[in-house]
């Protein structure tokens, strides 16, 4: 089984979701990214974030959108 991607708990942060294994937020690198900042500057600043979770995440993401846009399409 692959590592989770995400995790959401209480214990940590009061339940918003982190990339797993961190306390980093993944509204986070939403953020920098809308911001205009790039994937190696959110990494220089959250260290516990590797580069795989980050490209892992930008792909879950955009997989789940296409299949959203082609479940509404019919």
């Amino acid at each position: 089984m692959d590592t989770p991607l995400i995790t959401k708990s209480d214990e940590i942060l009061s339940g918003i979701p982190v990339f797993y294994g961190t306390r980093v937020p993944v509204q986070n690198l939403l953020d920098y990214l809308t911001t205009g900042e790039t994937i190696d500057e959110f990494l220089d600043d959250f260290p516990t974030v590797t580069r795989e979770q980050v490209i892992r995440f930008l792909e879950v993401a955009g997989e789940t959108l296409i299949a959203h846009a082609d479940e509404n399409s019919h």
